[in-house]
């Protein structure tokens, strides 16, 4: 019986109802599409480094693995690399900005095909003349480029030779030579991949190269990019805590709002129930009832529209941002839309349990 007039009630005032649930649909959205956008773009990082085939990395000098390090290597450091004991074969390459967080990886294209495998190409060939350049899918997606495409960067038009599948290096690619020379660092790289002989050889490896490479920081693949996580980047933590912050100040206004206004609006029923035996807790119980259906599909809508957000991010601007469903923040967001939404019906729930009967009854 109860529950069936919680679910009347709802239905009486249908427009408030589904802004309700679309106000905490929109909380719960906002909360999966940050947490979404945070974990994609790491582990999009962490897809480019595995791609390379590499084993160690070797990074500069007083730099972090999450800098975006210009040139500051010799690149004749990678020929010593690759002379040390049980090192099979390093590779050089150079980081250099495009816009944003959109880099151009230059490298040796032999050598790289030789640690990795190679680009997987969906259309084209590799560079062959000093002004082409590799995109990957995604940018090309975006960017809507095609083979024999023109793309503008640093005052000078670069013909678009091949497009790579996404996940090896950076979005856009060209020859170690010429980005040096574009860069003014001729001679100068960001970092050093290594191939060891033997698996087991890593951490030895590892541990030679430190000796010798005195404050560089070299860290195994693995090692490497388990520092991509939420935990390890400066501020993220921070930043997501306040995004989830005002997603639930505004579901406990939208929640409270609602509330307040149906109790106001239903001071006669109130003061019907209370005047035919109906206890404070048995008003409060309903209107918490009535919040509690609001959250859960408010939730539901949420996630529904979290994977609206993700489509749109991979269709429409893949190549600058990337997107994953979070499916262990479900419950979570989840939770902290309800507990919103039941803080924002204690002041209304408790203001309709105090009504007294006889005015309520009153009431016009």
């Amino acid at each position: 019986m109860v529950n069936k007039l919680v679910i009347e009630n709802l239905k009486y005032r249908p427009v408030r109802t589904a802004l309700s649930i679309v106000a905490i649909g929109l909380e719960v959205t906002l909360m999966l599409t940050i947490v979404g956008l945070s974990e994609g773009m790491l582990a999009d990082s962490q897809q480019r480094v595995r791609g390379v085939g590499a084993d160690i990395i070797i990074r500069p000098p007083n730099t972090s693995a999450l800098s975006l390090s210009s040139a500051p290597l010799p690149q004749k450091l990678v020929d010593w690399v690759e002379q040390q004991p049980h090192v099979k074969m390093a590779v050089g390459a150079m980081n250099h900005p495009v816009a944003g967080l959109t880099l151009m990886t230059g490298i040796d294209l032999d050598r790289f095909t030789r640690m990795s495998g190679g680009f997987r190409y969906q259309a084209g060939r590799p560079p062959r003349q000093p002004n082409e350049i590799l995109v990957d899918t995604y940018y090309a997606r975006q960017n809507k480029l095609r083979v024999g495409s023109i793309v503008n960067l640093w005052g000078r038009g670069w013909r678009v030779s091949g497009i790579i599948e996404q996940g090896m290096l950076a979005r856009l690619v060209m020859p170690l030579p010429v980005l040096q020379d574009v860069a003014s660092s001729t001679g100068k790289i960001s970092q050093i991949y290594v191939k060891v002989e033997d698996p087991e050889d890593i951490d030895d490896v590892i541990a030679d190269l430190k000796s010798k490479l005195v404050g560089y920081p070299i860290y195994s693949v693995p090692e490497f990019v388990s520092l991509f996580s939420v935990d390890k980047v400066p501020g993220l933590r921070e930043f997501i805590g306040v995004i989830i912050g005002l997603s639930v100040a505004v579901g406990f206004l939208v929640v409270f709002l609602s509330m307040y206004t149906a109790v106001l609006e239903r001071t006669r029923e109130i003061g019907i129930l209370k005047a035919l035996g109906a206890s404070p807790v048995f008003v409060l119980g309903i209107l918490f009832r009535e919040t509690l259906l609001l959250a859960i599909c408010g939730s539901a809508l949420g996630i529904g529209f979290s994977y609206v957000t993700r489509w749109l991010i991979m269709t429409l601007v893949p190549a600058s941002l990337s997107q994953i469903i979070v499916y262990g923040w479900w419950p979570i967001a989840g939770a902290i839309a309800l507990a919103g939404a039941l803080v924002g019906a204690a002041y209304p729930g408790w203001r309709a349990a105090r009504q007294d009967p006889i005015e309520a009854l009153s009431y016009e």
